[in-house]
């Protein structure tokens, strides 16, 4: 016959085996975290990734320096070597200052140097007869393995920048259109960072918003062809589409002018600018316009039903339009 066993209540845990650390429930954090900002925008050349860089908070670039000859911004000797790169970032890292943003301007412009030190790396100790030209001569795509290596050193010197030092994090790639093989159906070209897609999935998975900066297009139909037309006016993309890679963690729209100040207003502020601000700008655009163009921005005005991002547009359009 089995003896049924008498149950022994529950031991509270002993203080000696659980000794005060990190995770105890005195140290619980609650409510949403302001944090730096994570940021990538990457689009075609001259589209404005870096004029909208130079209006983040007190911005420091660090890159070529022909991408920011035109503006008045402060920026690190342009680099020639990746070793260049991380010291510039270990000074910000360790030296006392103010600036609040690094911009990295571009990271198609810094992969090429960390491809350089994989290769001086790989060929360490061998002669011309057995050195390697190029990365992709390394074979299996094991040189792209040995850059991803460099990529995350890469990154966990911007984490310390964001967490240590609270500087926003703001990334600028060029764009290229590659072909995307959908396994649900046809293959099809989308826009997509001018990276190896290694480099450019772990860039995209660390950061909190991927933008993607275009001009604004619409399609008109004419004698059965349907031709794409630009307005001009130039807009980021906030939410992933089969033409573009773009994700976002503020809610954000899904189209925004190519501007800080409406980005931040949205990401930052938590909403668009002041709808009466934006009817006050459209209407001083307004100001001797012929009639066509008032009716015109009227009906576009009405149509938006006083969505602040959308009034944006509008006025993002007719400013480009004026300066015609």
């Amino acid at each position: 016959m089995q003896v049924a066993q008498q149950k022994q209540p529950l031991q509270e845990p002993s203080k000696a085996s659980n000794p005060p650390g990190k995770m105890n429930l005195e140290r619980i954090i609650k409510g949403c975290l302001v944090q730096p900002l994570r940021l990538i925008v990457y689009g075609p050349p001259g589209i404005g990734k870096s004029t909208f860089a130079a209006g983040s908070p007190n911005p420091i670039f660090l890159g070529a320096e022909k991408g920011t000859a035109q503006l008045d911004v402060t920026r690190f000797p342009q680099p020639e070597t990746w070793q260049d790169i991380l010291e510039a970032m270990q000074v910000l890292e360790t030296e006392a200052h103010d600036y609040k943003t690094i911009v990295l301007d571009t990271l198609d412009w810094i992969e090429p140097l960390i491809h350089q030190a994989v290769l001086i790396e790989e060929n360490k100790g061998k002669d011309s007869a057995r050195a390697v030209s190029d990365i992709d001569s390394m074979g299996y795509g094991r040189g792209y393995n040995l850059a991803l290596t460099q990529w995350r050193k890469f990154i966990s010197c911007l984490e310390r920048l964001s967490d240590a030092r609270s500087m926003n994090i703001l990334m600028l790639a060029h764009s290229q259109i590659r072909s995307f093989k959908n396994p649900e159906g046809e293959d099809y070209d989308r826009y997509e960072m001018k990276l190896h897609h290694k480099a450019g999935g772990l860039l995209q998975e660390w950061a909190d918003e991927v933008l993607f900066a275009n001009y604004e297009t619409a399609t008109h139909e004419r004698k059965g062809r349907v031709r794409g037309i630009s307005s001009g006016a130039r807009v980021i993309h906030t939410t992933r589409t089969a033409a573009y890679d773009a994700k976002n963690r503020h809610d954000l729209p899904d189209e925004l002018p190519l501007s800080w100040a409406d980005y931040a207003a949205s990401a930052i502020q938590g909403a668009p600018a002041d709808r009466e601000d934006i009817l006050e700008a459209i209407n001083e655009l307004l100001e001797g316009a012929d009639k066509e163009l008032i009716s015109k921005v009227k009906a576009a005005v009405a149509a938006v039903n006083n969505d602040s991002a959308k009034l944006t547009l509008i006025l993002n359009r007719l400013k480009t339009i004026r300066k015609e």
